[in-house]
């Protein structure tokens, strides 16, 4: 990536303040739908993520590839390969349905290398915040996305512990001491993953 190399700090970014993007999340979040908002528009998102993906396009060259999700909380996917980020890693930019539009970006893991926001720059991040605003989107710092759900929504995370229950209950499997960690979403699950 070009600019600067610090690395991100959420206080030194000039973006909507976290108290009001967790607002956001769950002003959005609407159990009756979990794909996309009632009033979603198909146009207004086509346009607002060909918009994310030119920029990114113009910022990356021909090393962005870009999909749309089907059946899932997010619009669209753009990614850029290691070897363009200056980063040594894969970047991901991902639209929302939800939110008029979220957009988040992370680094995509490697082996032995957690995936997150570690690696984006400072002035990665002040950029895509910028052209999120531009286009009408919100960006939401992964790190936020990654806090426990508390929603009103039921995720596919809650049917992993009935499952689990039933499989306990047959015989077919013993209780093991992760248990504890199914059935947990965080805000990603509920904007950017796969229903």
């Amino acid at each position: 990536m070009s600019g600067g190399s610090s690395v991100l700090g959420m206080a030194e970014i000039d973006m909507l303040p976290t108290d009001r993007i967790r607002a956001l999340l769950r002003e959005f979040d609407d159990p009756q739908h979990l794909e996309r908002p009632a009033d979603f528009d198909l146009e207004t998102s086509r346009n607002c993520f060909a918009r994310l993906v030119s920029a990114l396009e113009e910022r990356f060259g021909p090393s962005c590839s870009s999909g749309l999700g089907q059946d899932a909380s997010f619009y669209g996917v753009s990614e850029v390969r290691a070897n363009t980020t200056g980063l040594g890693r894969p970047l991901r930019v991902t639209m929302s349905n939800f939110g008029s539009y979220f957009v988040t970006a992370r680094m995509v893991a490697g082996e032995e290398v957690p995936s997150g926001e570690a690696g984006l720059t400072e002035e990665f991040v002040t950029w895509l915040d910028g052209v999120c605003t531009a286009a009408g989107c919100t960006f939401v710092p992964y790190e936020l996305l990654r806090e426990p759900y508390d929603g009103p929504s039921v995720l596919l995370a809650a049917g992993d512990v009935e499952v689990a229950a039933v499989l306990v209950a047959a015989g077919s499997a013993e209780a093991e001491e992760d248990d504890e960690e199914l059935g947990k979403s965080d805000w990603r699950d509920r904007y950017f993953e796969y229903m």
